[in-house]
């Protein structure tokens, strides 16, 4: 195989490259069972016989809703796009409401769930969605239908000369899958992306991403039907990289030490929460452990590449990897050598700390819309800046407005949002995709991108506000786990903060303070409030005098997606919380 155009080409390319004996590695009831990338076809390719016996046909829609990644999402994928239909991949943790609009939006035909938490949300809207003939199950489900049945109906191999007559007839510029994205606001809108949008944006990224071909492990457990992490599958596949799936995030930390991954992407919350728990950690040792811990963070903290920092500091630095940050290298497993990181923006103490300790972040870039990637750091050849997302890949044009929105065009920007030309003709103006982030390029060609251009607003004094910038640099505090800065046509910016409640159950027990038995009582306690100003106070002495955090409120809430404070990604749901603290908004501004 020469080219691949079409994304069922990457499994046959691996087979023909490097023919894994574990493609695909899940765990069930305790025990990892690995799939070859010849069985991965010979099931692919009786899902499609099955698919085609059902009656599926060109263009028909399939979904597939799973609560965690697994081999038979990627069989199920597979077997779906060879018969020319497409897969619309959807997040478990929706809302049922959402469920019924997507699947009537898109006129799913067929959904393929993985449990029965997922198959009872589906029972509760089935009879809502006219367009939907059965559901099928990963797990044994009473009731249900299994994804096996399927599997057994294209057993019998006399029709794979018609799954071959489809494959043919697709061309790389047909529409492969629809993504719907979470959003901030309203409804979903459906991201249609072609065979050639992500294909494209997997080769253009291979370059970028120092994979060793063949005999490398990927740990896979940010949500699959996001396509940061579908993408990267791809990427795995066509480097020859075994994919084990994690069993959960509560799993994490036992998957990896099992495992022992070279390779897996994260997402800035889960660098913050691994580097927290590493923290506490080296608060609790006492003498010269405690000493040294610190001195090596401190050393981690003031990281730059390529030698930058001279001589004596390499030397200072290979002492600190030695005795502290061996030990953070066999938490994660021991043989990691890189994570992709993208989603949100990443703190830059983060990005530095982890290369310090020889675990390094390349940050990357991007939107479902561009399937996704358009830049990425990359270590090697001096492509690697702090604080920045890399350089744009090779194939994409990345140019900034006049008013600092970064416009992206290339073979991996959508064809559009489905049913929707009013909104696609929004965005995409001239050929280029409106990405609605603010950014700007160095002269060294590094893309740094500074907000959302939505998300900027004026205070009642004629200032702009960029309220992610300033709640990334809130959120390094320890007693912050989230923040959103509020204030537009106020006349000040305010916040609501979520304490972190397992940090200050910490700091309580050392300082020997009775903070009260629930979340309620922690945020109206006058310590906490004090100890909490104190930190927005320092972190305020970074900006500008306009730009400051006046006046804050404390929520007792955990923000979460099942609550609605935060989309699947992790982005905060801004008019929803907005709404949800009306009265502390009162509280702030009254």
């Amino acid at each position: 195989m020469n080219q691949i155009t079409r994304l069922f080409e990457f499994p046959y390319y691996q087979l023909e490259k490097y023919k894994l004996s574990d493609a695909l590695v899940t765990k069930y009831n305790g025990e990892w069972i690995k799939t070859s990338t010849q069985e991965y076809l010979d099931k692919a390719n009786a899902l499609s016989r099955g698919l085609l016996r059902l009656g599926v046909n060109r263009n028909d829609k399939i979904a597939i809703i799973s609560s965690n990644n697994r081999t038979e999402w990627h069989i199920t994928d597979i077997g779906a796009l060879q018969t020319g239909a497409q897969t619309v991949p959807m997040y478990p943790t929706i809302s049922a409401e959402d469920y019924e609009y997507i699947l009537n939006h898109s006129e799913s035909k067929y959904v393929f769930v993985s449990d029965s938490e997922v198959y009872d949300k589906l029972i509760s809207i089935k009879a809502n969605v006219p367009s939907l003939k059965e559901i099928f199950s990963y797990n044994e489900i009473p009731g249900c239908k299994n994804w096996k049945e399927i599997l057994e109906l294209g057993a019998d191999t006399s029709n794979q000369e018609d799954v071959e007559k489809r494959k043919d007839e697709i061309a790389t510029t047909d529409l492969a899958t629809i993504i719907y994205t979470s959003g901030t606001t309203g409804r979903p809108k459906g991201v249609m992306l072609t065979h050639q949008n992500i294909v494209s944006d997997v080769l253009m990224s291979a370059p970028r991403v120092p994979l060793r071909a063949g005999d490398t492990r990927a740990l896979s457990f940010l949500p699959i039907c996001h396509i940061f992490e579908r993408m990267l599958t791809y990427l795995y596949q066509y480097y020859g990289i075994s994919i084990y799936f994690a069993e959960s995030i509560e799993k994490i930390s036992d998957n990896l030490k099992e495992v022992h991954p070279h390779v897996m992407s994260v997402v800035p919350r889960l660098l913050e929460k691994v580097y927290d728990k590493i923290y506490a950690k080296g608060a609790d040792l006492t003498g010269i452990k405690k000493k040294l811990f610190f001195w090596a963070l401190d050393l981690g903290m003031n990281y730059k590449p390529y030698n930058e920092n001279g001589g004596w500091y390499e030397f200072k630095l290979k002492i600190a990897r030695k005795l502290i940050f061996s030990k953070w290298q066999e938490a994660l497993g021991g043989e990691l050598e890189l994570l992709v990181c993208g989603s949100a923006a990443l703190q830059t103490r983060l990005s530095k700390v982890f290369c310090a300790a020889g675990i390094p972040v390349m940050e990357g870039y991007g939107l479902t819309e561009t399937s996704p990637v358009i830049s990425v750091n990359d270590m090697r050849n001096k492509g690697f800046r702090v604080g920045t997302v890399g350089k744009v890949l090779e194939g994409v044009k990345v140019k900034i407005a006049e008013d600092g929105e970064i416009l992206c065009k290339g073979p991996n920007v959508m064809i559009g949002y489905y049913k929707d030309e009013a909104q696609t003709n929004d965005v995409i103006k001239g050929g280029y995709f409106h990405t609605g982030d603010i950014g700007e390029i160095d002269a060294d060609g590094f893309l740094k991108i500074t907000d959302r251009k939505k998300e900027m607003f004026k205070t009642s004094g004629g200032k702009y506000i960029a309220p992610q910038m300033l709640e990334n640099h809130f959120k390094q505090s320890r007693f912050i786990e989230q923040i959103m800065v509020i204030g537009d046509g106020e006349k000040m910016p305010g916040a609501f903060i979520q304490p972190s409640f397992e940090f200050l159950a910490e700091w309580s027990q050392r300082k020997g303070i009775n903070l009260g038995a629930t979340n309620e009582e922690i945020v109206q306690n006058e310590r906490v409030i004090k100890r909490i100003q104190r930190e927005v106070d320092e972190i305020n002495e970074r900006f500008g005098n306009w730009e400051k955090v006046k006046r804050f409120e404390l929520t007792p809430d955990v923000w979460s997606i099942d609550a609605g404070h935060l989309t699947p990604t992790m982005k905060l749901k801004r008019k929803i919380i907005k709404e949800k603290y009306n009265d502390l908004y009162q509280k702030i501004y009254s």
